[in-house]
């Protein structure tokens, strides 16, 4: 890669499983990368992929003009906080450090779908808020709004029931349509938004190959693993008390709330449901089918081990 062509990249968020993919892939590609992150002693594996962590918090000015120093694009993902006041702060001094910057492009990943209305759930108005701030800078920028990661199934309140036990339990209902998408095709994805033939000022709703149903993700595991998979919608509220013991009483409501507005249906029918053509015509980004993603993960990790 020549230097012309070479970005000098900031990336929020990557000691986290979605900001961490972003910035593998980035630094795979040859691009200059930094790993904002607040705990550098946490970031050994980003510092080996060839990613260079800087310390920083969002809520210091002083710190993310010290980060942004140098950075000719960012990816930026709000940590799992969901107090408007904090978020609003947050966004602001992004939107401030990567101006005086001179950031060229500016990538802001979501983390989640926004209904068109205001709804009640600080995991929709939080990012709802940081989002317009954004917009609403000096800097040009693409929104990327994804829906649930298929990682989430790979994971120790889920791995464990699919494979010893066939059941695939999720806090959504069996009817909802959702294009579950994997952490690498959300990096390709955030990659491509990067380049700046890709016009700013979009918002795009983004997923995976695959937009499917409870009943039809549970089918796609059955044929990739080899045994009977059926699908377990679980009830939300037990789900955010779960969560809780995880990652606190105030983020774990933050993360619920989508499920909450899913289960409660009208306009969140098609919330979850980006059409995977509109993705690929936009970014000619392949996406991974869901078969694909589910063949290469190692489940054996977490067999039960009855002998």
């Amino acid at each position: 890669m020549t230097e012309q062509h070479r970005k000098h990249v900031l990336v929020t968020g990557a000691n986290g499983f979605q900001g961490g993919a972003v910035a593998r892939l980035l630094a795979a590609q040859g691009h200059d990368v930094r790993g904002l992150v607040r705990d550098t002693a946490k970031a050994t594996e980003s510092a080996a992929a060839g990613i260079t962590p800087v310390r920083g918090d969002l809520g210091s000015l002083d710190d993310l003009r010290a980060a942004f120093e140098g950075v000719t694009h960012a990816v930026v993902v709000m940590p799992l906080v969901y107090d408007a006041d904090t978020i609003g702060a947050y966004a602001r001094n992004i939107a401030e450090a990567a101006r005086e910057a001179g950031v060229r492009r500016l990538v802001y990943n979501v983390n989640t779908p926004v209904p068109a209305e205001t709804t009640p759930y600080a995991g929709f108005e939080t990012r709802r808020l940081a989002e317009q701030v954004l917009l609403g800078g000096e800097v040009p920028v693409v929104v990327v709004r994804p829906p649930v990661y298929l990682e989430n199934l790979f994971s120790p309140w889920n791995g464990p029931a699919i494979v010893n036990d066939g059941v695939l339990a999720y806090p959504l209902p069996a009817g909802q349509r959702v294009a579950w998408m994997s952490h690498d095709d959300l990096a390709r994805v955030i990659a491509r938004a990067l380049d700046e033939d890709v016009p700013a000022g979009q918002v795009l709703s983004v997923g995976g190959a695959d937009v499917v149903t409870g009943p039809e993700l549970a089918a796609v595991f059955a044929q990739a693993l080899g045994r009977e998979v059926n699908y377990l919608p679980l009830e939300v509220t037990q789900f955010e008390q779960g969560l809780a013991h995880v990652l606190g009483a105030e983020a774990a409501a933050g993360v619920a709330g989508i499920y909450h507005y899913a289960a409660a249906g009208g306009p969140a029918a098609e919330l979850l449901a980006a059409p995977p053509e509109a993705v690929e015509a936009a970014l000619g980004v392949r996406l991974t089918p869901v078969v694909e993603w589910v063949k290469a993960q190692p489940w054996e990790h977490w067999a039960r081990n009855d002998g």
